[in-house]
């Protein structure tokens, strides 16, 4: 996609496509919530499965109106640094996942991870010495603009992965609702994605990328920030609506010029290469969502099992069989989940395991909300770096950079 965008369109054009493309990805991401809870609220969640076969169906009959942008360059396969990208970004959001889940093998899967990103860097760079086709370019990330631009695309689907899994777990968990409910209550958030960066596409004028990232960053942990007060007072969904939409409209502001800040300056040539940056994106979307999960669940457990160590009401034996239980299977649950659990228990252990969990629940999700909040605030310290740059754009030639 970024590569037949860099390839047929040029200038302003170009920005505005690029933030037509981010402004389209936040309305998708608006939309499925909506309806992926619509059906399973009153169909099945099975059902989300053939819609996607649909949605697909419906993309590959316009694949004619697509113009390919020419490609001249060398067209051999990288498959060894295919295959240890995939092992190494794979390996590390697996072990993420399998320790969310409490599984076995955790470290094997991070090491697995980090040896595979060492040795695709490895590769990487014996290729280029050797002359020979790689995956991507070593070269590009001698460009400050190129590394920076990355980096920031990363930590950007990184604080909106952990947004996306800590919001609808508070409000279907913790506010009990269901998931088209869910859906529409953080619908703001990609809602307000989408106008932003509609109104940056097209408003930015001469006003410096870098400082419109800044802006981005420093609306996206505001919002963020403000979320951390709310979470344990908040009996409704309406609680969360300024402060999504603040950090939406950060992202508004990030999708309209990231892409175009990173892929602008480069070459027809290596364009291909460069949308790694798209590569990277997903990875940090699927990080995001898993380490923040995590997280959630891991402090969760310590929490409760902390807590019920610390009650007068329930005994030893009780409060081994609550710390068993979270060791086992550690979950969020709503009161009314846990009450159907707790049957046939007495009522002082009832109360007391409810109560325990009313107050574990929100301190957990404040924690999970700590990720994306960190993103946030390294891509605002990283975007004063940008600001020390000096802006660039495209030559209109197929070689080099040229200052703007």
């Amino acid at each position: 996609m970024q590569s037949l965008i860099h390839g047929n369109f040029e200038g302003a054009a170009q920005k505005k496509a690029y933030a037509l493309v981010g402004a389209a990805a936040a309305i998708a991401a608006a939309v499925g919530p909506l309806l992926g809870g619509f059906i399973t609220t009153y169909l099945s969640w099975r059902a989300g499965f053939l819609l996607e076969v649909v949605i697909i169906a419906v993309v590959l009959s316009g694949i004619r109106l697509v113009r390919d942008a020419p490609h001249t360059g060398p067209r051999a396969v990288d498959v060894v640094g295919a295959v240890l990208s995939v092992l190494g970004m794979g390996g590390v959001v697996l072990g993420i996942l399998v320790w969310q889940e409490g599984g076995e093998s955790v470290a094997a899967l991070l090491v697995i991870g980090a040896v595979g990103l060492a040795a695709l860097v490895f590769w990487l760079r014996r290729r280029k010495r050797q002359g020979k086709p790689t995956l991507l370019d070593p070269d590009l990330f001698k460009s400050k603009h190129f590394r920076l631009g990355i980096s920031q695309q990363l930590l950007q689907q990184i604080a909106l992965g952990g947004t996306m899994i800590a919001l609808p777990i508070y409000l279907q968990m913790v506010l009990e609702y269901n998931a088209l409910g869910a859906g529409l209550s953080i619908a703001p958030l990609s809602l307000s994605m989408f106008g932003v960066a509609l109104l940056a596409g097209k408003r930015a004028g001469r006003r410096r990328p870098a400082a419109i990232i800044r802006l981005g960053f420093l609306l996206l942990t505001a919002g963020l920030l403000l979320l951390i007060p709310i979470v344990p007072r908040a009996d409704s969904g309406w609680y969360l609506l300024v402060p999504v939409v603040i950090a939406g409209s950060g992202l508004g502001l990030l999708v309209s010029q990231l892409n175009n800040y990173t892929l602008a300056p480069i070459s027809e040539e290596r364009v291909s290469e460069a949308a790694v940056n798209s590569a990277g994106g997903s990875f940090g979307l699927s990080f995001g969502l898993a380490f923040a999960g995590a997280i959630m669940l891991a402090t969760l457990s310590f929490t409760f099992t902390d807590m019920a160590e610390a009650s007068t009401v329930l005994s030893p034996a009780e409060q081994q069989r609550v710390a068993n239980a979270l060791e086992e299977d550690a979950q969020v649950l709503s009161n009314t989940q846990l009450q159907e659990l707790l049957a046939g228990q007495p009522e002082d252990v009832r109360e007391e395991i409810l109560r325990i969990n009313t107050e574990a629940r929100p301190l957990a999700l404040q924690v999970a909300l700590l990720i994306p909040i960190l993103a946030g605030v390294l891509g605002l310290l990283n975007s004063f770096r940008m600001l020390r740059l000096p802006d660039l754009r495209p030559s209109g030639s197929v070689e080099g950079m040229t200052l703007g």
